[in-house]
């Protein structure tokens, strides 16, 4: 799979502290950043609301498109 490039700005107290946690892990920054991502992610997959509120907005955009594209 392809790699994005993503500019991110972080409080620098905050990214002080993951590049530490990063060296501890001995990983690089990008990955601790992609671990943090992905468990975010997950976490989100297994929330109800945030599903209720993501069918819903899937929802609104359907209707949206097909009134755009008559």
């Amino acid at each position: 799979m392809a790699n994005k490039a993503t500019s991110l700005r972080l409080p620098e107290p905050m990214a002080a502290e993951l590049a530490a946690v990063a060296r501890a892990d001995g990983i690089p920054i990008s990955e601790a950043v992609r671990q943090a991502i992905e468990k975010h992610i997950a976490e989100r997959r297994a929330d109800e609301e945030f599903q209720k509120r993501l069918k819903a907005l899937l929802e609104e955009e359907q209707k949206l498109l097909k009134r755009l594209s008559k």
